[in-house]
């Protein structure tokens, strides 16, 4: 569906290009982006290589694990449907640390194998199970102690104190994360009492 819709959104601003006589402004911006796009990659592949390399660190001295054990309590009780010794738990962990250090590329997988191992909990039915929802909530919010890709981005266009963000980050993600548990869990609970009015 997605890609029907860059499709037909590409269609458009042909067409309306056309009709308006500004095809070469959009060849050069085309041509423009794609070579600044591919600048912001090459300049980005060195912040993340590095702090995946740090993150590998942690994961060999045992850090990523300690932190694991530490906010394991709490998201037991995020995802009380979810067995503590199931896989799905460790990878909604790892991706939560990720996320938490900026890693949304490290985090990804790690997102992916946590929504099909909640798929199996759920019996590998189409609609989202308590978990799979609550999960997805707060991996869009994502709380994040180091920005680093939006770091490595103001590095990148020569920000003069590319790091002043990360209080701000820090706060709004927190805020945002608080945000989406209480709007998770109010409509969780709203639901419950609906299906026990029913019966």
């Amino acid at each position: 569906m997605v890609n029907i819709i860059w499709v037909g959104l590409a269609i458009i601003g042909i067409i309306f290009a056309m009709i308006n006589g500004t095809m070469k402004q959009i060849n050069e911006a085309v041509f423009t982006g794609a070579a600044e796009a591919v600048t912001i990659c090459i300049g980005l592949i060195s912040i993340l290589v590095f702090w995946l390399g740090l993150m590998r660190i942690a994961q060999n001295a045992g850090l990523l694990e300690a932190l694991a054990k530490l906010f394991r309590p709490i998201v037991s009780r995020l995802f009380p449907e979810v067995p503590n010794n199931h896989p799905a738990m460790g990878y909604i962990l790892s991706n939560m640390i990720a996320n938490m250090f900026g890693l949304g590329n490290a985090a990804t997988p790690m997102g992916i194998k946590a929504m099909e191992q909640l798929k199996e909990l759920n019996g590998g039915k189409d609609s989202a199970s308590r978990s799979m929802i609550t999960f997805l909530a707060i991996n869009t919010s994502s709380l994040t102690l180091i920005p680093t890709t939006v770091i490595a981005i103001r590095m990148q266009y020569d920000s003069a104190s590319p790091t002043e963000i990360v209080g701000t980050t820090l706060i709004a993600t927190f805020l945002s994360t608080i945000g989406a548990v209480m709007i998770d869990r109010y409509y969780y609970h709203k639901r419950t009492k609906k299906g026990d009015n029913r019966k």
